[in-house]
């Protein structure tokens, strides 16, 4: 374990030079990141999503490509396209931005639904079929997707099936008046941004990753977020509820969060942490309840303090 805290406190100090306030969303990046999902960054803009997203590349030390998503991007933009090579006489393949360890896809909402859709296989299975050849993609593999929750108009909201391939959904949020104070000193000069530096090898997070698996997660813990799942699907406000792969999310993201901190065992507040960024996207609430302001967030706020947590087994 001791590998993987020195792993993200390396890279929280770093993006630290240009992020400020913001080591919580950090940390669940990096839980993100170690358990080999993706993340979507729901926030207004100018709060700092894309500079958080090139601050930890670089730290990193990785691969980084950014796609603007508009109503006119097609899938081929995103996975890439065969040409004819006048040379060789023979079609050659162009990798497309998807081949890459972190992609950004900013406002992802503006995308049509037939070039979202281009994304669902490479984040679901990390890789990419096209001209029937099917072709994997480096690892690691990070998807971070923005989009703007306050403007609408042109935008394609993203399809159940999407939503649910993001391990977590975080939000920045404005800074406090303290923090915003020390980010405009930051940005006062030259931007910190230009003179960060790689300070991990990135590649190893595959096999930090491995290592996670083996914390423990106690029968009751493993129970609790079982019945938190299943008491979403049972909710009468809610149409859907998460999805086992959220169930999952919670679990391996449980684990990570615990080897963050020292700890080859899983608590139960790990998990509450946990719930409200790996569950709510995934669940639909009924309109009837939508319409008298009822979110989902809320609703799994209020099951984690309805849920009862059963430790007879001592765990």
């Amino acid at each position: 374990m001791q590998k993987i805290q020195e792993f993200a406190r390396t890279i929280t100090d770093n993006v630290a030079k240009v992020i400020v306030g913001k080591e919580n969303v950090l940390e669940n990046l990096i839980i993100a990141l170690l358990c080999e999902g993706h993340v979507l960054l729901e926030d207004v803009p100018g709060v700092g999503k894309t500079m958080l997203a090139r601050s930890l590349a670089v730290s990193l030390g990785v691969d980084f490509r950014r796609l603007q998503c508009t109503p006119d991007l097609l899938p081929s933009d995103i996975t890439g396209v065969s040409i004819f090579n006048q040379e060789t006489r023979h079609f050659q393949f162009i990798e497309g931005p998807a081949f890459t360890h972190i992609l950004l896809a900013d406002e992802i909402n503006r995308a049509t639904p037939r070039a979202q859709a281009a994304l669902l296989e490479c984040m679901g299975e990390r890789q990419i079929t096209a001209d029937g050849l099917t072709r994997p993609l480096p690892r690691p593999f990070l998807v971070l997707a923005t989009q703007n929750p306050v403007e609408y108009e042109g935008t394609f909201p993203l399809p159940e099936a999407q939503l649910d391939r993001f391990f977590f959904k975080l939000s920045l949020g404005y800074l406090s008046p303290a923090e915003e104070s020390a980010m405009l000193v930051n940005l006062g000069n030259r931007h910190p941004i230009e003179t960060l530096e790689s300070v991990v090898d990135g590649l190893v997070a595959p096999q930090l990753a491995e290592s996670i698996w083996q914390v423990t997660v106690a029968e009751s813990v493993r129970q609790y977020i079982v019945d938190l799942v299943q008491a979403t699907r049972k909710h009468g406000e809610l149409a859907l509820g998460a999805s086992p792969r959220g169930a999952l999310a919670l679990y391996r993201g449980s684990q990570a969060r615990a080897a963050l901190r020292g700890r080859d065992y899983v608590l139960p507040d790990d998990v509450q942490a946990l719930a409200p960024l790996a569950l709510p996207h995934r669940c639909i609430v009924r309109p009837d309840a939508a319409l008298r302001g009822r979110r989902a967030e809320q609703i799994i706020g209020e099951l984690l303090e309805s849920v009862p947590l059963d430790l007879g087994d001592g765990g």
